[in-house]
């Protein structure tokens, strides 16, 4: 069923707002997974509000977070998130960020005692308007194994980039560190569909097609998914990622992350504080004029856009070029939701006391 944007924002915002949010932490939380939807990333968009309620109804999330910073430095920053979602805590970040990079020429911030941020796109995207580049980058829930091994250590750990150009687009770079984001085993789910070769493995380390493999104690693959294809450097860039959002922020990191998805438990004792982030913006005018940056980036971007292409006829994109379509065509036409969410955006409604209407 295809719902409008605007409908599927307004109803998110009041289910954050039900469960004690003001209305413009409402408002922007409902606007990272509203961002999700329409730049196609549906494993992270509306699909996940519930996820976001049940971790309110177990007190493992403050629907109302008042973030505050612990340690500073004229660059450099550690905001304890006060246990609110990262929809509302790590846009606040950004903007600390921002401010550095004002002053200093680029700005870091990272965050601890947070919770699952939604996409990282999103954040890094906060800083084009200030002709800066934004990067993201978070900790998740561990369902990774890394190479050579079947015990689950590291999340989905996504990188995200955010690049200006002058009249080109820009380049937005937004990846898991595994093959595909959890939430694609999900979708896959509750499609009734099995996954591709190369994204998970069972409980024994064997590779599985089974949507299903991660409740059954198996686990992700880092990107590459083997030895031989690469894997140990996508284990070395969600490492990296955990190593930035979790032990230099002061939460937790590995398998003590606390974890999102429903159907495991959190560790019996922490390392840290809730979930990790890491926020940065970088002033393009610290390092060469912005004009003359953007304008080199428009080149960048040109000289990709018309390289030859394998087949004939075949387009060749620029990172940010598929989201960018989509969410064209879904504020113009509607987002695609399926049944199974629809039915769970139903009885989370009827739950909270807000109806859905479509």
């Amino acid at each position: 069923m295809l719902i409008p944007s605007i409908y599927l924002k307004k109803f998110t915002t009041e289910i954050f707002k039900k469960i004690g949010a003001s209305p413009s932490q409402a408002e922007r939380a409902a606007d990272v997974l509203n961002a999700a939807d329409l730049r196609g990333v549906d494993s992270h968009g509306v699909a996940r509000l519930s996820g976001y309620v049940r971790l309110w109804e177990q007190k493992r999330l403050n629907a109302s977070p008042e973030p505050k910073i612990v340690h500073e430095t004229p660059s450099t920053a550690v905001i304890d998130g006060d246990q609110g979602p990262g929809l509302m805590v790590a846009p606040e970040a950004m903007k600390k960020a921002i401010e550095k990079a004002r002053v200093a020429g680029t700005g870091w911030v990272a965050i601890r005692n947070s919770n699952h941020f939604g996409i990282a796109g999103y954040h890094a995207m906060l800083a084009l308007e200030h002709d800066m580049i934004g990067i993201s980058l978070t900790n998740a829930s561990p369902l990774v194994s890394p190479t050579f091994s079947k015990s689950r250590l590291l999340g989905t750990n996504p990188i995200a980039v955010a690049i200006p150009a002058l009249h080109q687009p820009p380049v937005v770079i937004d990846m898991a560190t595994t093959p595909v984001a959890n939430g694609k085993l999900e979708v896959l789910n509750r499609q009734g569909k099995d996954i591709p070769e190369g994204w998970a493995q069972d409980r024994d380390g064997i590779s599985s097609n089974d949507a299903e493999v991660l409740k059954k104690g198996g686990a992700m693959l880092p990107l590459g998914s083997d030895r031989t294809h690469g894997s140990h450097k996508g284990y070395c860039l969600g490492a990296m990622v955990d190593i930035f959002s979790g032990v230099l922020s002061g939460a937790n990191y590995g398998p003590w992350v606390p974890p999102f998805v429903a159907f495991l438990e959190p560790p019996a004792h922490q390392v840290g504080e809730g979930i990790g982030h890491f926020i940065g913006a970088m002033r393009i005018d610290a390092f060469r004029p912005a004009g003359e940056f953007k304008e080199e980036m428009d080149r960048w971007i040109e000289t990709f856009r018309n390289a030859e292409p394998v087949i004939p006829g075949q387009k060749v994109l620029i990172p940010g070029d598929p989201e960018r379509e989509l969410e064209k065509e879904r504020l113009a036409n509607g987002i695609p939701v399926l049944e199974s969410v629809i039915k769970d955006l139903r009885e989370l409604g009827q739950q909270i006391g807000v109806r859905f209407s479509h």
